[in-house]
């Protein structure tokens, strides 16, 4: 009888542990379940790792006489212009400091060389979803070469009009002023003579409260069209000067209507040009402006959360 006993006990055990050997067994097949579903998960949220929810990055990079800004919400990254050819180094210098991985859309404000330069950097080294231009074609070879690598790898291009909105995720939207529809129109006839710097885009990002004017090399010509058009829609907290600082751009109107506190230029160091040009300076002076030039503070950034803002450069102060 107690061997009887003994055998239907030890029966009993070895079931026991069966059964929560199997116990254990789906417990961690749903824990290496939920892993995966978690890592599959990661990079769509890794990409903006950097930028928490309810805050807006803006980088204006140190990328020599052309111009580049990086945008960055907690759901796109957005790059504006892409330096010069001789400068492309730099600029993917300063993507990777950046943490890029991806670019959901590039704005090419005009077809000049300082601004489209580094799109085969841009197009070969990174997933690039939209490119985004004036919508007027260019004899450049810099332009048809990015227009081919487009195309062949299928990567959405438009140009834009003043009126057109992007989104850039998280609330921070940008808002087209200029090139007007009548200017894309003419300047996509054959035999039209262009003004690249005055066809380029400009456009307003809004975030909260707070605001950024970018011009590209817009000069006083279509300041005075965007003035026509949104003289009461344009007031910024922050510009990026037009044309490096030259004197042909900021106009006197444009500025009083734009009212920013700070201004941000992008120029080389001892560039040929004079850039930024001393009457554009005397008149940002005037407005007690807080000034800031890639050329004497390096890469800089501005963060926002939709109310106040902060600026930091690489090195030195504002002047």
């Amino acid at each position: 009888m107690r061997k009887k006993t003994g055998f239907i006990l030890g029966v009993i055990l070895l079931l026991v542990a069966l059964l929560a050997g199997c116990g254990n067994q789906t417990t961690s097949s749903g824990d290496s379940s939920s892993a995966a579903s978690s890592q599959a998960a990661k990079p769509a949220a890794a990409d903006n790792a950097a930028v928490p929810e309810g805050k807006v990055i803006i980088k204006m990079l140190n990328v020599g006489q052309g111009d580049s800004v990086l945008i960055q919400t907690a759901e796109q990254t957005v790059l504006i212009d892409t330096s010069d050819v001789d400068e492309r180094d730099k600029l993917q210098r300063e993507l990777e400091k950046a943490g890029v991985r991806k670019i959901d859309k590039v704005i090419l404000t005009h077809p000049h060389a300082d601004h489209i330069g580094g799109m085969d950097v841009v197009l070969s080294k990174y997933e690039v979803k939209a490119v985004y231009d004036n919508g007027m074609p260019s004899t450049s070879k810099l332009y048809r070469s990015y227009m081919k690598t487009l195309k062949a790898k299928g990567i959405e291009h438009k140009g834009l009009k003043a009126g057109d909105e992007l989104d850039f995720g998280s609330g921070a939207k940008f808002k087209v002023l200029w090139p007007s529809a009548d200017l894309v129109q003419q300047g996509s006839q054959k035999g039209y003579k262009h003004d690249p710097n005055n066809e380029s885009v400009v456009g307003r990002l809004t975030f909260g409260q707070f605001s950024m004017m970018f011009t590209g090399d817009a000069e006083k010509e279509a300041e005075k069209q965007v003035l026509a058009m949104y003289a009461g829609e344009i007031h910024s907290t922050v510009l990026k000067s037009g044309h490096h600082g030259s004197k042909t751009s900021s106009s006197a109107d444009f500025l009083r209507a734009v009212r920013p506190e700070t201004a941000l230029i992008s120029c080389g160091q001892g560039n040929d040009y004079g850039h930024p040009h001393k009457e554009t300076m005397k008149k940002y002076h005037a407005m007690k402006l807080k000034i800031y030039e890639t050329d004497r503070n390096g890469t800089i950034t501005v963060t926002t959360d939709g109310q106040g803002y902060e600026v930091k450069p690489e090195a030195g102060e504002a002047q």
